[in-house]
């Protein structure tokens, strides 16, 4: 059975189709089929203007039908599409999700950023904790970060602050929206168990890449550091000729390395995780889940 998730960042648009089957063990496996990502850039309207421009709204539109004709092409069965801190901010979003259901017949809903962490941590993440540690689950948007905090294997503390790649590009978060951040995280995750951080969201997913650190194997702060410090002195455009990256992802990644760094320093952790995964991914699964209660 193939099922689909639709994703729109503040960055980007993704379509993610997946195969659903049972193995021998009647385990329910998600094979991957196909991934679609476009680079919308939503939150360059919407964290500066306020809405979204007709240009970007444009692209939406195009991206939604272009999705549309790939759910029939591939016979997908379900769908289910969400949208994120952008279009939460977006002053005409309600009117946009209209008339994508009217012109592709696909329901976008936006979800709060609580809603957005849970996806992936719940759907993915909740079930392999080991509870003699403590956990601090980090994803980094265009437009927010979600931090999530286990100790014992149970949920103690959920934050979704409005500071993502895009809106430290605009110059959308100060010093002393820095210093508040750092009070809330500190006073909010303190453990006697030993930490460990889970990051995800495109931009680690890149820094873990161009690390080439094997899979399952943590990133160090250190490196980290490193990262930061050496993309920090490199031109966007250095950034895309020297380590192949896209446009959208070269200006973004290195305010990224600056929100999961501090994240990292505030809480004492010395290193970070970086499973493959995303709000997408937590959406079909999620998907599959509801189509499973009916039957």
């Amino acid at each position: 059975m193939k099922i689909a998730a639709i994703d729109i960042g503040s960055n980007a648009a993704r379509l993610l189709i997946v195969d659903v089957q049972k193995n021998n063990s009647n385990e329910t496996i998600f094979n991957k089929v196909n991934l679609i990502r476009v680079p919308l850039r939503l939150g360059f309207d919407v964290f500066d203007e306020g809405f979204i421009g007709a240009d970007k709204e444009e692209m939406l539109m195009n991206t939604m039908q272009a999705f549309k004709h790939l759910l029939k092409a591939y016979k997908v069965k379900a769908v289910k599409a969400c949208a994120t801190s952008a279009m939460r901010d977006a002053s005409n979003s309600k009117a946009i999700v209209k008339e994508v259901k009217n012109k592709t017949n696909i329901k976008i809903e936006i979800i709060s950023g609580d809603d957005e962490a849970s996806l992936i941590f719940d759907n993915h993440i909740s079930e392999t904790l080991n509870k003699s540690n403590a956990y601090i689950y980090i994803d980094v948007g265009g437009g927010s970060t979600e931090v999530d905090f286990f100790v014992g294997g149970k949920q103690v503390y959920k934050k979704s602050f409005n500071v993502g790649t895009i809106r430290l590009l605009n110059n959308q978060w100060d010093d002393d929206d820095w210093k508040k951040m750092k009070e809330e995280i500190k006073k909010n995750i303190k453990s006697k168990l030993p930490i460990t951080v889970i990051g995800s969201g495109g931009n680690i997913n890149k820094i873990f890449s161009l690390s080439k650190t094997k899979e399952g194997k943590p990133l160090s702060l250190r490196r980290l550091k490193t990262f930061y410090h050496d993309l920090s002195a490199l031109s966007v455009k250095e950034r895309i000729e020297q380590l192949n990256l896209k446009e959208d992802r070269a200006d973004v990644i290195v305010p990224a390395l600056q929100i999961y760094i501090n994240l990292m320093r505030w809480t004492d952790a010395a290193e970070i995780f970086v499973p493959k995964i995303g709000v997408s991914d937590g959406l079909v699964r999620d998907l599959y889940h509801e189509i499973s209660r009916k039957n």
